[in-house]
């Protein structure tokens, strides 16, 4: 690629994770990431209805806010050193321009942003230990935050003087590159964790999804989250499945061989059923304590069965998220976006649209996380009238998936069975928890 073609860069990243940092940028401890769970018990006392009101997130450890808690409480000393917490983006931008920059989408994950100002809450900062001299400044998204430094330039031969343009989280730049700018259209990421986003201009909060400030300025991304995508397909193939392409001598993986078994067993895997919670429950019951599940095995059961059975319980729980959120909402989502690794297996999309009762579009662009900071950067610099327009001029779809009627049908009958698993298990699930099982 020629550099000098470059008129702005945009950061897309990883959300929720954050740095303690000195003054000028040296790290003080290990970052904390989103994944990262050891604050349960921060939860438990400090998840407060009032806390999910003004961030829009309902209480789990995946914000910062309670992961801040939890050095207040375990590395008090840390927290004193601390001149600067970044996001990951503020840390870049830093390393850029110099200037402790972010934009208001990329801090707002962290749990201290007030919703409804897109400001920080000052109580929630005063709770968590912290002066608002240690955080990033916030800017709209699509914001020039500053130009890149002379020396920086040099060094990744880039342009001298290049604008870096605010970008947002990952989840909301991949909903912006697939076009979601408008109610009704939900995009899905099927990645190691399942991630689904619909567009409002308007701010609400419930526990069947979390809210997060969107690309487009003032706009909210309505998000649904499943711990474990993808995630609980790999686990299957790598413990159980024993698949080897190569002493078959196939050039194919082993999730190609176990989709090709699996779209000949008939919906519903012969009455297997299976409940996702390979990395506990998020929306919309937000359990940690939840547990992944095969109900309904017999003898006559095999491995494309159960391969068939996971692709269909990632379906049934998405259902769950998406009808709850259109609920809630009051607005229907009549089409989804497909992106991700998940997207490329025809057989799990073809279930998603069956179980969903909706067309499930692919995205044009299988990097719409990046595609999302292009359009930002473009309508920063004039070469969009602005970021909606961006996100609908830029973004494409390819192949569709209509739900089959028959199919359809059949799935919704086991979807009302599916709806009753976590209710009945739930105190199964706590019980394995208190008897100290990991």
């Amino acid at each position: 690629m020629d550099s000098r073609r470059l008129v702005a860069i945009s950061i897309t990243h990883q959300r929720e994770t954050f740095a303690c940092l000195t003054e000028d940028g040296h790290s003080l401890r290990p970052a904390m990431l989103w994944l990262d769970t050891r604050a349960v018990a921060e939860v438990a006392e400090f998840g407060t209805p009032e806390v999910h009101e003004i961030t829009g997130k309902p209480p789990n450890p995946t914000p910062a806010w309670y992961k801040l808690l939890w050095l207040k409480e375990h590395e008090p000393d840390t927290l004193v050193r601390t001149g600067r917490i970044a996001d990951v983006q503020a840390y870049l931008v830093h390393q850029l321009t110099g200037s402790w920059h972010t934009s208001w989408a990329s801090a707002d994950p962290l749990g201290l942003v007030d919703m409804r100002t897109f400001d920080y809450s000052d109580d929630l900062v005063k709770q968590a230990g912290l002066q608002p001299s240690q955080l990033p400044t916030l800017f709209a998204p699509g914001a020039v935050l500053g130009h890149i430094r002379a020396d920086v330039a040099a060094d990744l031969n880039l342009p001298p003087d290049l604008p870096v343009v605010a970008g947002v989280g990952d989840g909301q730049s991949a909903g912006l590159g697939c076009g979601v700018v408008r109610p009704g259209t939900a995009y899905l990421n099927l990645g190691t964790g399942m991630i689904s986003g619909s567009y409002s201009d308007e701010y609400s909060f419930a526990k069947e999804f979390r809210v997060l400030a969107g690309a487009i300025p003032r706009s909210y991304a309505f998000e649904t989250f499943i711990g474990g995508g993808t995630y609980n397909i790999s686990w299957f193939v790598e413990k159980f499945a024993g698949v080897d392409s190569r002493a078959l001598g196939l050039d194919l993986t082993a999730e190609q061989i176990l989709e090709t078994a699996a779209a000949q067993i008939p919906p519903g895997a012969e009455g297997l059923l299976c409940l996702p919670y390979w990395a506990g429950a998020l929306t919309p019951y937000w359990d940690p304590h939840a547990r992944g599940s095969l109900v309904g095995l017999t003898g006559r059961h095999g491995k494309s069965h159960v391969y068939r059975a996971i692709l269909e319980g990632l379906a049934f729980e998405q259902r769950l998220l998406t009808d709850g959120q259109a609920r809630v909402l009051g607005e229907p989502i009549t089409d989804i976006i497909a992106l991700g690794g998940g997207s490329r297996s025809a057989l799990w999309c073809s279930i998603l649209a069956d179980v969903l009762q909706r067309p499930v579009r692919l995205a044009g662009e299988a990097e719409s996380t990046c595609l999302g900071s292009g359009m930002l950067a473009a309508a920063a610099v004039g070469l969009q009238p602005g970021i909606r327009q961006a996100g609908e001029s830029m973004s494409s779809t390819t192949r569709v998936y209509e739900p089959d009627d028959a199919r359809r049908t059949t799935y919704d009958g086991l979807y009302r069975t599916y709806r009753q698993l976590y209710p009945r298990l739930r105190e199964v699930f706590h019980e394995l928890s208190t008897a100290g099982a990991p």
